[in-house]
């Protein structure tokens, strides 16, 4: 397989979650309907333990897919992403080897260390091999995750409708308020320019 972005996800603190697989539950939906969207070259499943595995086209396929999952998910179920850039090769049935998994492990072991350094936030991280520069992903993942970090309920329905195409009038009509009103959550908390960011990776804003 050429050039890919491997994932690999897990549950943030897992251990502490009252119903384990209610939580698997919730993000395995919340991935597939994400993935509606994306170039999904292996859709998300279950691995082991709390950890979780996919793996799609192109990096802003996996940013994209990332980030309106993390949206989605229900209050009290986070997730950590590791993204590797690399190749995926089939080895027997449903495994696979390839730089693209040890990156994606590399990956979700810089977010978790840095997250139990105080970066709070820092929810993914990516990894490329020799001569790639994956400056602009990380800092694309660094700035998305703080939006999101600071979004409350309301403005992560706000921005995963935006992101799936839905119109300002049609959020305001679901959530009771009027589209002045969504739009100024919008803006305010970064919705607007988290889908115009995400927009602008696959070539969507001119």
């Amino acid at each position: 397989m050429d050039a890919v972005a491997a994932v690999i996800v897990d549950i943030v603190r897992s251990r502490e979650l009252r119903d384990r697989a209610a939580a698997q539950d919730a993000v395995l939906a919340a991935f597939a309907r994400a993935e509606a969207a994306a170039e999904v070259l292996r859709p998300l499943r279950a691995t082991v333990g709390d950890e979780f595995q996919s793996v799609y086209a192109t990096p802003a396929d996996a940013i994209r897919v990332t980030a309106l999952a993390a949206l989605v998910l229900p209050d009290g179920v986070e997730v950590r992403a590791g993204i590797g850039l690399g190749e995926v090769v089939d080895v027997d049935g449903d495994i696979s080897d390839g730089s693209a998994w040890w990156r994606a492990r590399d990956a979700i072991e810089e977010a978790h260390r840095r997250e139990d350094a105080g970066e709070g936030s820092v929810r993914s991280w990516c990894v490329g091999g020799d001569g790639e520069d994956v400056s602009m992903t990380v800092a694309v993942l660094l700035l998305r995750d703080h939006v999101l970090d600071r979004m409350k309920a309301r403005e992560r329905r706000i921005a995963a409708a935006l992101l799936e195409g839905d119109t300002q009038s049609a959020i305001a009509s679901r959530e009771s308020i009027s589209q002045a009103a969504v739009s100024q959550a919008a803006h305010r908390s970064g919705a607007v320019a988290l889908r115009e960011a995400l927009d602008g990776l696959t070539g969507g804003v001119a």
